[in-house]
């Protein structure tokens, strides 16, 4: 089941969903900001039913 998680593009400090699956183990992944389009390195952090996303900058 895929979930909207809310992060903010740590490049142009824009927010927006992304769309997870929080029944996968924490994890990593590339995704480009929908405003800005620059790649931001993802961290879904999933404990229990909670889940998390972080998005940092990838250079």
């Amino acid at each position: 089941m895929w979930t909207a998680l809310p992060v903010r593009c740590p490049w142009c400090d824009e927010r927006f969903e992304a769309l997870v699956d929080p029944g996968e183990a924490s994890t990593e992944y590339v995704e480009d900001c929908p405003v800005c389009c620059r790649p931001i390195s993802m961290q879904l952090d999933v404990e229990g039913a909670e889940a998390r996303l972080r998005g940092t900058r990838e250079d």
